[in-house]
């Protein structure tokens, strides 16, 4: 039986945990926030402490990239890390992020690094208005950004990101040109140790309020497809990737521009679980655990819609035909992610019928972006 540590104790360990039974693999995960070892269904602390866990497991891999480098550096030293401690930092850090898809030749928007006021006049004399600005560390799920869009917005941002940049170490802001997109889309893929990769099908992907809401498999676009995937290699070959990496994209007349890096499972793959022949968290162990990567194949149009804040759900839903409900045994709290639903269908239109009869069913309040 192998093995696996995850550094990070949520939803996507969980799932890693669940995916990887059937290969005997045992998943056990450190809770950076309490520094406990648990186990990622339960919770229950484990009586190990991280030094004892990482003697213990075969691979040590993440569930995240916000993870201090003092932990990443104890894990890599033991030589069972996957993948390379970088790929974690560039996700975790955008100026680090930005010299990566810079460094692989692949298109994104342009940025200037601020540190301090005169870096923001320097920006804005560079990229112009309007721009949209991101903490260096820590934003996510749109937290830690702002869009300045006029002159007399300058001094009250300004006062907001200097409070943000004077709050953490090492922190900055990275100002990106306004990018008026068509759609955002990501790609999941997985490379191995031998730099095989596989990739999965383009997902069309809805936010609201800067927390994703909807992903839907993109089926028949292969000039898209390809243009991500030749995207994506690049990528990971920059940085000898072993595991499952997400790219977020935004489209524009047809082209990409990667918006953002995720090193590790990401929440627009969810539907993987019943689109694909395998799905990502079974193969991100397969490729950390050295054994053959699964298929990616689409099987079936899929889309993920996510639970915001809801900790049920009418049974109506568990009715619906090819509708599969995850939850991830978390305390309610508002807007948190507490679970996510898979449908899918025979063709696009049947999908689009399913989502609208599940618009039908849950509370637009709570669900904005399904059909209705």
């Amino acid at each position: 039986m192998k093995q696996v540590l995850v550094l990070g104790a949520g939803q996507l360990a969980r799932m890693m945990a669940l995916a990887g039974a059937p290969l005997n693999i045992n998943v056990i995960a450190y809770d950076v926030i309490t520094a406990d070892v648990v186990h990622p269904l339960t919770q229950q602390r484990q009586s190990l402490s991280l030094i004892e866990a990482i003697a213990a497991v075969d691979v040590i891999t993440a569930e995240f990239e916000h993870i201090p480098h003092a932990i990443l550096t104890l894990c890599a030293a033991s030589g069972k890390f996957k993948p390379h401690p970088d790929a974690i930092k560039a996700g975790g850090d955008r100026r680090i992020e930005k010299t990566l898809l810079n460094n692989a030749k692949v298109a994104n928007a342009p940025h200037h690094i601020i540190n301090t006021r005169a870096d923001l006049d320097t920006a804005i004399a560079a990229i112009g208005l309007p721009m949209v600005l991101k903490s260096a560390l820590g934003g996510y799920d749109g937290k830690g950004q702002w869009r300045l869009k006029t002159n007399d917005q300058i001094e009250s941002v300004w006062t907001e990101m200097a409070h943000c940049i004077a709050a953490s170490d090492n922190q900055a802001i990275v100002a990106e040109k306004f990018i008026s997109f068509d759609r955002e889309v990501s790609l999941i893929g997985v490379r191995n140790a031998n730099g095989d990769i596989k990739t999965y099908a383009l997902s069309e992907n809805v936010h609201t309020d800067g927390v994703l809401s909807l992903s839907t498999a993109i089926v028949g676009d292969i000039t898209l497809q390809q243009q991500a995937q030749q995207m994506f290699a690049a990528i990971a070959e920059q940085l000898n990737y072993i595991g499952v990496l997400a790219l977020e994209f935004f489209e524009v007349n047809g082209q990409l521009l990667v918006n953002e890096i995720a090193p590790r499972v990401h929440n627009s793959g969810h539907w993987t679980q019943q689109g694909a022949e395998t799905c990502q968290f079974e193969n991100h162990l397969r490729a950390v655990c050295d054994l053959p990567l699964g298929g990616t194949e689409l099987i079936r149009p899929s889309a993920m819609i996510n639970i915001l804040g809801q900790d049920s759900l009418p049974l109506a839903v568990l009715a619906l035909e090819s509708c599969h409900v995850h939850w991830y045994g978390k305390e309610q709290r508002a807007g948190r992610k507490m679970g996510h639903i898979n449908v899918c269908a025979a063709t696009p239109e049947q999908l689009q019928y399913q989502l609208m009869l599940l618009g039908q069913i849950l509370p637009q309040q709570y669900f904005p972006t399904l059909p209705r």
